[in-house]
């Protein structure tokens, strides 16, 4: 049986006030962290943050492209492109 994976475009604002989900705009999840974007602390931040909201395991969460970008692509294992989508956007609060 094949495991459900879905995608999930991110425009990241590292070294912000506080760390959250910020909803989604044209398709693409806007998110905010604490961490810096030194050393891959923000993105781990992002990672723990995705996972947090989708009450997933942050080793189901993974960054597939833009690791040294604002603009990434994240890979969610065993969620549906709708869950997912559903999820954030109640994270988000939009």
């Amino acid at each position: 049986m094949a495991q459900r994976m879905a995608t999930l475009e991110v425009r990241l604002r590292p070294a912000a006030r506080t760390s959250e989900i910020e909803g989604f705009r044209d398709g693409v999840l806007h998110a905010s962290v604490k961490e810096p974007p030194r050393e891959g602390r923000a993105n781990r931040a992002l990672i723990a943050l995705v996972a947090e909201a989708l009450g997933v395991p942050r080793g189901d969460v993974a960054i597939v492209r833009g690791f040294s970008s604002r603009n990434k692509v994240l890979s969610v294992a065993g969620l549906s492109p709708e869950a997912l989508t559903e999820k954030l956007t109640r994270a988000g609060g939009r």
